[in-house]
């Protein structure tokens, strides 16, 4: 087998470095990751600028790519150009911080499973629901145990796995949960702030609020001290309505 780890906290990320110890006997890793930080950058990808590599040789085994673009253009230049075939597994983590809810939509950490999937490859997205005193061997753990069940039974086709994991001692975890994607909103607040030269300057803040009368979502299940894994896919189409925009949108030129 052979497994294609990347991520959008760095290919240096401790998260990172994490997954490739939980997964490196599981078949031949290789790792295509941005050269830095890539958080929240979502399904960016890089058309005007060439994009530059380097390899990455490391006394642990760890091998492969650093990638001067986003998630999705590392996975892309890695089943494309890099490697001599492609992957039966890509896994994209262990990303610092939830990527439940809204929090999808902007996700680097999931663009790179997402455009796995596009490539019919089957792929999964792991993070780690906390952004402080990180247990990475929890979630290791798990990432470990989902990728070894997909590279036994795969998953449906156009469909990428979104695993989030508590942050908390592995004996602790409650279980394994099959979730939806929570609705939520992400409230922001923005600081003004003023740098030396005296130029306003504003700092992004705000915590994630998960929309009412929901049950089964992602958010739910961390909060309920399990493993949520989503499965998730890139049509975006709003099935519930399209009968009525078809019925009800007579347009004409």
């Amino acid at each position: 087998m052979k497994i294609l780890l990347s991520n959008d906290d760095g290919i240096h990320a401790p998260g990172l470095s994490a997954l490739y110890e939980a997964v490196k006997d599981l078949g031949d890793v290789v790792v295509a990751a941005p050269d830095s930080q890539m958080s929240a950058v979502g399904h960016a990808i890089t058309i005007s600028d060439p994009i530059k590599v380097a390899e990455i040789n490391r006394p642990d085994g760890f091998r492969g790519y650093a990638i001067g673009g986003t998630p999705a253009d590392c996975v892309k230049l890695a089943v494309e150009a890099l490697l001599e075939s492609p992957p039966d597994l890509i896994i994209s983590g262990i990303n610092l911080g939830p990527n439940a809810g809204i929090s999808v939509i902007y996700s680097g950490t999931v663009s790179a499973a997402t455009e796995g999937a596009i490539l019919g490859i089957p792929s999964m997205a792991v993070s780690l629901c906390t952004f402080k005193d990180p247990l990475w061997e929890t979630s290791a753990k798990a990432a470990r145990i989902v990728a070894a069940h997909i590279l036994r039974h795969g998953v449906p086709p156009d469909t990428l796995v979104n695993v989030n994991v508590p942050n908390c001692p592995y004996d602790e975890i409650r279980g394994y949960a099959i979730t939806t994607m929570g609705r939520s909103q992400f409230k922001e607040v923005f600081h003004r702030r003023t740098d030396p030269r005296g130029n306003v300057y504003y700092w992004m803040d705000g915590e994630m609020e998960l929309s009412p009368g929901q049950s089964g979502t992602d958010v739910q299940a961390l909060e309920a001290g399990c493993v949520s894994i989503t499965p998730l896919h890139f049509d975006l189409t709003h099935r519930e309505v399209l009968s009525t925009f078809q019925r009800e949108w007579k347009l004409e030129r």
